[in-house]
This record gives structure tokens, C-alpha cells and sequence, in this order.
């Protein structure tokens, strides 16, 4: 009877969206961008546009779960990492809705709660999805070849349709109590390596493509119209060619970007790679009029205390490089973290690089989502 009752509602909000006075497309092509959901919500619809416009000459800083939890606390209100050393919060918050579809859907009010603070704080968020394999229910490591089993006919396939009805259901719950919180939704990430399910040795090309469009489209029907959509393969590219291999079209395709880790280094010896593969990404986003950024990166503890201005920030400012965000990822423990804490050796270089004019912490970003940025728009810069 649940389950009746949550399809029900999902279509009531289908329906009202379709009677809404708001037009999405008219209001997309009056302003020369195109989404992948031509029913996208006002403020997502301004958030594409005014991500891409901030690429233009600036670059958010990202922080995957920074408000959740950092190197030695959990939980605690108003608390960030990032914002112990700056006095900010960074301008982009990653999650992951594999919290959402696991198979003990442990998840609570506690990952809302701060997509909410986030979004009423006037920064961004984006979902990845760890999505633990849906036809073996292990881990999203578990490799059995699976993509071909959750298409239409696949013998896993209904399972795949409950876990997106889950994540439809979530995203109707994330929301100011005014409107649907615009969210970046980042699906089967780092596809082009081999170690998830959806990586490249485990489906074919069409498969994969298959899969990408099958997931927007079913997001779609169920009134999902707070997402733009991120295309981040690794880092395992060299030409545009490759980049695009398994690029699922323009109509299911908001943000290009890439997972870069491994030409970070200490050393800083992969810094020409992760250039060019960085123009590479922006020349895509220009082409096809979407966004570029640079999805998922950071150095595993930041062992270099420059490694903040002499790569990141040097990789961020140069030419024909433009990048909308930079998400870094989360920290877990001492060993294990991206961004620094309080006390960390490289604290006072990222207290440089944040004074940097390139980039964006939540406390000098512009209404994102009410209003279009025109080309003289001011940024506050502490």
C-alpha cells in the first residue's frame, strides 16, 4: 500500500509540474542554453546558466561531505573543515546516493538536513551514486557483469527500477519547503576504469550508453526536474575521441567533466597530462555548450604543504582552462582526507589559495538560482 501511495504522489507531482505556468523550454531558449530536461525547474534551469557564465572567469571550490564529518569530529552543527580554517564553507557540497539505494537503506534525515543548510546558504550540491551492485546486492566493487542484466528485459531490471524510484522518491523530499533543491547528479562515474560494476571491461559501449539514457529518461517520467546531469569519466583519456567514447548525447548531457587523482602528485610529475586533459574537457564544454569541471580530485593528504597553489591553482589558471568547480574529497581520518583541518601543514598555502580572485568559497558566491548573472556581475571577495 506504501508503494501504491508513493506512485501515486510522484504522478500528482508529474501532473502539476505538467500544469505549471513555468515554461521551462521557452525559458531555456530565451536565455541560448539548452538541458537535458527541457521541464527543468526555474532555479536548476538558472543554475546551468550561471555556472557556466562563473566559468567564465572563476572556479567554485567543492568539498564532498564537509559538512557531515571531518578529521576528528562527526556531525557537529555549523562545522566544516574547510570553514575552521576560512571562516567559509566551500561553494559545493558532493553526496552520494548510494546511501539512498543501499540494501540496508540505513539513510536518515541527517544527509537532507544538510543539502538543505547548503542550499539555503546559497551553495551548490552534487550527488555521485555508489550504487551497490543491483543484481548481486554486494558491494559497488563487485564486478559480476551486470549493466546488460538491468536494460529492459534483463532479469535484474526491476530492481534497478525500484533503486531509481528510491532515488525519485528522495529527491522529492529535498526541498526548502518551497521548491525542489537543484542537485547535480553524477551517474556511474569513473566509468572508463575497472573498478565498478559500470566500468568499461564490464559492458559494452552501447550498453553503457544505453543505461545513461535509460536512467535520465525514467528519472524524467517520474518528475525528477531538479537535476542537471554530469558525464565524469577517470582520467584514462588522451584525445577528445576518447573523452567522448561513451558520451550518451547532447539531449542527456548537462556537465562534462573528469575524475582526476592520479596526475595530482607529490612530485608534481603528471602536471603536463592532467593539463591538457583539462583543455580537453573545457574545449567539449564549448562545443556543446555544456559545462566543464573537474568533477572529483585531490592528493590523499596533501603530503606537498604548496600543493594548493603550485598544482591546483596553477592547473586552474591556465590558459584555456575553465573550469565551473573543483571537487575535492572527503575527509575521513588523519590518513585519509583531501581538503586540510586546522593544523594541517599545507594551512596556510590553501589559506593563499583561497584568496586567490579565481576562486569561490560559498561566502563570495552570487544568487545562483533566483536571478541570471549578467556579464558585469559583481563577486564579493573577502
Amino acid at each position: 500500500m506504501n508503494r501504491i501511495l508513493k506512485n501515486i504522489f510522484l504522478l500528482v507531482s508529474v501532473l502539476i509540474q505538467a500544469c505549471s505556468t513555468y515554461n521551462s523550454l521557452q525559458h531555456q531558449s530565451q536565455i541560448g542554453v539548452r538541458l537535458a530536461d527541457t521541464l527543468a525547474s526555474e532555479q536548476t534551469v538558472n543554475l546551468f546558466y550561471n555556472l557556466k557564465k562563473l566559468s567564465e572567469s572563476k572556479t567554485i571550490l567543492g568539498h564532498h561531505h564537509s559538512t557531515a564529518y571531518g578529521v576528528g569530529w562527526e556531525k557537529q552543527p555549523g562545522r566544516s573543515d574547510i570553514k575552521d580554517i576560512l571562516n567559509s564553507y566551500p561553494g559545493l557540497y558532493g553526496w552520494d546516493f548510494g546511501i539512498i539505494t543501499s540494501p540496508s537503506n540505513y539513510y536518515n534525515d541527517w544527509m537532507k538536513r544538510y543539502v538543505v543548510e547548503a542550499y539555503n546558504r546559497g551553495g551548490v550540491n552534487t550527488f555521485c551514486w555508489h550504487y551497490f551492485n543491483p543484481l548481486t546486492g554486494l558491494s559497488f566493487y563487485d564486478t559480476t557483469i551486470t549493466v546488460k542484466e538491468i536494460l529492459v528485459g534483463g532479469k535484474a531490471h526491476q530492481n534497478y527500477l525500484n533503486d531509481l524510484d528510491r532515488i525519485a522518491e528522495y529527491t522529492r523530499y529535498l526541498t526548502n519547503d518551497r521548491e525542489s533543491i537543484p542537485i547535480i547528479f553524477r551517474p556511474f562515474h569513473e566509468f572508463d576504469g575497472s573498478w565498478f560494476w559500470w566500468g568499461k571491461h564490464f559492458c559494452t559501449k552501447d550498453e553503457f550508453i544505453s543505461l545513461w539514457r535509460f536512467t535520465v529518461d525514467y528519472l524524467k517520467s517520474k518528475g525528477v526536474s531538479s537535476f542537471l546531469y554530469a558525464y565524469s569519466p577517470d582520467r584514462n583519456f588522451c584525445t577528445e575521441k576518447e573523452f567522448l567514447e561513451r558520451y550518451p548525447g547532447d539531449d542527456y548531457v548537462d556537465i562534462v567533466g573528469m575524475d582526476n587523482y592520479f596526475d595530482f602528485t607529490e612530485k608534481g610529475d603528471g602536471f603536463g597530462d592532467l593539463l591538457e586533459k583539462l583543455r580537453i574537457v573545457t574545449d567539449v564544454a564549448i562545443k556543446k555548450n555544456k559545462i566543464a569541471a573537474l568533477t572529483e580530485t585531490g592528493l590523499e593528504s596533501i603530503p606537498d604543504s604548496c600543493w594548493w597553489t603550485d598544482q591546483l591553482l596553477r592547473a586552474l589558471e591556465s590558459e584555456n582552462v575553465k573550469m565551473a568547480y573543483v571537487m575535492l574529497w572527503r575527509n575521513a581520518n588523519d590518513k585519509h582526507h583531501y581538503a586540510p583541518y586546522k593544523g594541517h601543514k599545507s594551512e596556510k598555502n590553501f589559506i593563499e589559495f583561497s584568496k586567490s580572485p579565481l576562486i569561490l568559497f560559498e561566502n563570495n558566491l552570487p544568487d545562483l538560482y533566483n536571478h541570471l548573472l549578467e556579464d558585469d556581475y559583481l563577486i564579493k571577495k573577502n
